[in-house]
């Protein structure tokens, strides 16, 4: 067995069969899939049993840990010399296992990350939230488009690595948020070799609404100085911008009365370079204007969770289980 794909799931029957449908159209046939399911309550048994006969599935049921703990509970029972670790709520086209073999065949690397992209069946916010998680223009541009402004790291949403090299580092930690660069830190600096495979890339639908996009971006923020403390000197000049950013545009807005509403000039520019640039990206105005309250809800959550963060660890001097003992799995 080459591949071992292993999917953790959490209350999300609906997104795992729009998954495993994918999976079973796959061009390239040597691979299995390893659900995990979290203690979920809405499980997702009886969609993996309608592709038993079609995928080489294994199916297990757990108490919920979180979706770093339940990929080691998969990678343990996985029997591929690569294991692949996917979220949910992504769906591949026909050539993605193909596009990694044969990338995966001239290139030397022991991880690797791809990019992720909106369906053309998304909703309009998905696609605005896409946009804005992927958009040069908001920062998102790093995840593992081809231009970047920081180091390529592997993100868990679609990731390779080889799995005796997970295994030697123990896999995922129990952190809550941030587990997958954490980990990733971890390969890198025990010497391994990342790459992104720019051909290996996914549809993502991630959040369906904005107050879910919020908690998530708010998460990330809160994260970002944990890994900081963990993995000393990987915060960088993009890990900030959010932060700049929120800290400006709350000043602009406090101006706005004294300045006749002059202050919030370069918010609208703003708001309209990014109308513009979804709008044409999407082909479609209406996710151009949703993509303006998408960027600022993620790059605002995120600031804001990051100065909570920044507030709780580097000023009060708390731990990261004291600060948020809700960020970690017991």
């Amino acid at each position: 067995m080459k591949y071992s794909i292993i999917v953790p799931v959490f209350n999300r029957p609906d997104e795992v069969g729009e998954l495993l449908d994918s999976l079973s159209h796959q061009e390239m046939k040597d691979f299995e899939v390893v659900v995990v399911e979290d203690g979920s309550n809405v499980t997702c048994k009886d969609v993996c049993d309608q592709y038993a006969g079609i995928l080489d599935l294994f199916y297990y049921y757990k108490d919920n840990s979180g979706p770093g703990q339940s990929r080691n509970y998969g990678a343990a029972r996985a029997h591929g010399d690569w294991l692949i670790v996917l979220d949910s709520d992504v769906v591949l086209p026909d050539n993605y296992l193909k596009a990694v073999d044969d990338e995966l065949a001239h290139l030397d690397c022991d991880a690797w990350g791809g990019p992720d992209a909106a369906h053309p069946s998304f909703t309009p916010v998905q696609k605005a939230i896409s946009y804005s998680m992927t958009s040069f223009f908001t920062t998102g541009g790093i995840r593992g488009g081809k231009t970047k402004l920081d180091k390529f790291f592997p993100r868990s949403y679609n990731m390779g690595i080889r799995r005796n090299v997970y295994q030697q580092l123990g896999g995922f930690s129990k952190m809550r948020f941030g587990e997958d660069i954490d980990f990733s830190y971890r390969i890198v600096e025990a010497g391994f070799k990342t790459r992104l495979l720019p051909a290996a890339w996914v549809w993502h639908k991630r959040r369906t609404d904005f107050r879910k996009f919020f908690r998530q971006v708010y998460n990330s923020g809160i994260a970002r100085v944990n890994l900081e403390k963990r993995h000393p000197g990987t915060m960088k000049l993009v890990h900030l911008l959010p932060t700049v950013f929120t800290v400006g545009t709350i000043a602009l807005l406090l101006l706005a009365p004294w300045t006749s509403g002059w202050s919030l000039l370069p918010l609208f520019l703003y708001a309209l370079l990014l109308c513009l640039d979804s709008a044409i990206a999407n082909r479609s105005l209406r996710v151009g204007m949703l993509s303006i309250p998408a960027a600022f809800v993620q790059l605002m959550g995120y600031g804001l969770g990051f100065i909570e963060s920044w507030w709780k660890r580097c000023i009060l001097k708390r731990n990261e289980f004291s600060a948020f003992d809700e960020t970690f799995y017991k």
